[in-house]
């Protein structure tokens, strides 16, 4: 496949992140920041958001199946991964993360355990997005094209 052809994917495959809210300006910002001199910088800041992810979603499903619920400790658990999910732009999750926290708040366990699902799929979505976003990043990087840039008004 040539390399423009390529860069039209990306953009046919990227446009829609936005559009349906799995993205948001933050991940437009974290592309402004990769640069030659640090080709991987956002596939490096994404792998760290997967990793973090995936830890605190396993803390919140051990610390909601305990006989003694701690709000206050899911509710902090939650409160890292709405900031990580904000930081690099995860929209949907970030958004699941704050109703999260006002049901911690409440102490509501049923909605709190809802909620879990809710974050743990939105996640997972955005995971598969974003991983499917690198691979055709890294494509059109080693055909020697560059990453076209998106320009969307927020």
């Amino acid at each position: 496949m040539e390399v423009d052809q390529m860069q039209r994917q990306y953009l046919d495959y990227t446009k829609p992140l936005f559009l349906e809210g799995f993205l948001d300006g933050q991940f437009l910002q974290l592309q402004q920041l990769q640069d030659e001199n640090n080709p991987d910088f956002v596939a490096e800041v994404v792998s760290l958001f997967f990793e973090d992810s995936e830890r605190l979603l396993n803390d919140l499903t051990f610390s909601l199946e305990q006989k003694s619920i701690d709000f206050k400790k899911i509710d902090a658990h939650v409160h890292q991964l709405k900031g990580s999910s904000s930081s690099i732009g995860a929209q949907r999750v970030k958004n699941c993360c704050i109703a999260f926290r006002n049901f911690c708040e409440e102490q509501n366990i049923d909605a709190c355990l809802s909620c879990l699902q809710q974050v743990k799929q939105e996640y997972c979505h955005v995971k598969n997005k974003l991983e499917t976003l690198i691979r055709l990043e890294q494509q059109i990087v080693a055909a020697g094209g560059s990453i076209p840039t998106m320009e969307f008004s927020f």
